[in-house]
């Protein structure tokens, strides 16, 4: 499924038109990305968590001339942590009904102080 079978399912199911499902599901990428380029974790319970990490420095094998030894320099990746939720479904040990019914029972977090907020 892509984002506009994505788009579509919500406002099916929500009868929300397509342009606010649409916004509101950039508006929810955007702060995902803002918050883990300021290095923090976002967390959906049941779901699962996407943070930051630092792939370090490594050496490794040029592939186009493999007797050639090439530095891979550090990057920032994001990683996924799936949630119990999905997990316990996608190995069939809850049925989609239970995961959703698990979902509509878990509350949403309090957000989390940043340390700029913590120390005003």
């Amino acid at each position: 499924m892509n984002k506009a079978g994505l788009i579509e399912k919500i406002s099916d199911q929500t009868k929300v038109n397509k342009k606010e499902v649409e916004k509101t599901i950039d508006t929810m990428i955007e702060l995902i990305i803002e918050e883990l380029l300021a290095g923090r974790k976002v967390n959906l319970v049941g779901f699962g968590s996407f943070e930051a990490k630092t792939r370090h420095a490594r050496g490794g094998i040029n592939p186009q001339k493999p007797t050639e030894r090439i530095t891979i320099p550090e990057v920032r990746v994001a990683k996924f942590k799936t949630g119990k939720t999905l997990k316990d479904t996608l190995k069939g040990k809850i049925s989609l009904k239970e995961a959703k019914a698990a979902m509509a029972e878990t509350p949403a977090e309090e957000p989390q102080e940043t340390h700029a907020e913590a120390t005003e």
